[in-house]
């Protein structure tokens, strides 16, 4: 087997920058995604689970039309815009903004937030470095799982789906281009992740990962057993 290229874990950190811009109801929200930087609309949804917010929203203007307006339905559809689908920042807005304006064509007075919950546009400076941790096979790749933080699981596998496309993270590609192990990379990129939390995302590849490296442990004492 050729020499395997390490597979070295990253992490991100985001700074919050506010934009200085805020909505107080559904049409506000909707002026305002349409103008707002496409940085601003990243962070409101793409590092949504960065934040480590609960599961039942997708994005943070579902999160507070649901929570704040309480427009569950307008919610539910927000929630069901997936961004991965979207190959530009432009398409995931534009989309955005069509949900929105078919809810308003339906119910053309929305509610009002009360003061000090209007929604406040944000921006993100986004820092990516190295934590210091590299592993050369998959029982490495087990044992270094075990340590990282939830930083280190959404820029490997949300943050790498908008960068490798595809529905394809960090994790998966690694393990198909290094190894050729193409069932354990589908089993890790089946995982979806808006149906759990990182923490259970981190769990549900280490299970995946300790199965593999069992499997080839017993495939080599098989083998020294018939020797």
């Amino acid at each position: 087997m050729e020499d395997i290229m390490p597979f070295e874990f990253r992490q991100c950190v985001s700074i919050l920058k506010s934009t200085g811009k805020k909505a107080a109801n559904v049409r506000e929200l909707r002026e305002l995604i349409q103008t707002v930087s496409d940085d601003c609309i990243f962070h409101h949804t793409y590092q949504y689970f960065l934040k480590g917010h609960i599961l039942e929203y997708t994005n943070d203007f579902a999160h507070w039309v649901g929570k704040n307006l309480e427009e569950s339905a307008l919610s539910e559809l927000l929630s069901n815009i997936d961004p991965y689908d979207f190959l530009e920042i432009h398409d995931l807005r534009n989309e955005l903004g069509k949900v929105i304006d078919e809810y308003l064509a339906a119910f053309p007075e929305p509610r009002e937030a009360m003061a000090g919950e209007e929604f406040h546009f944000n921006e993100t400076v986004t820092l990516i470095f190295p934590v210091g941790i590299k592993a050369r096979n998959l029982a490495e790749f087990f044992t270094a799982m075990r340590y990282i933080n939830t930083a280190s699981i959404y820029y490997h596998f949300y943050e790498a789906r908008m960068r490798l496309g595809g529905g394809v993270d960090d994790f998966s590609r690694w393990v198909e281009d290094a190894f050729e192990k193409k069932e354990l990379a589908g089993r890790i990129r089946a995982i979806d992740p808006f149906m759990h939390r990182m923490e259970d995302i981190k769990e549900h590849i280490i299970e995946a990962i300790e199965e593999e490296v069992k499997t080839d442990m017993e495939v080599i004492d098989r083998c020294l057993t018939n020797m």
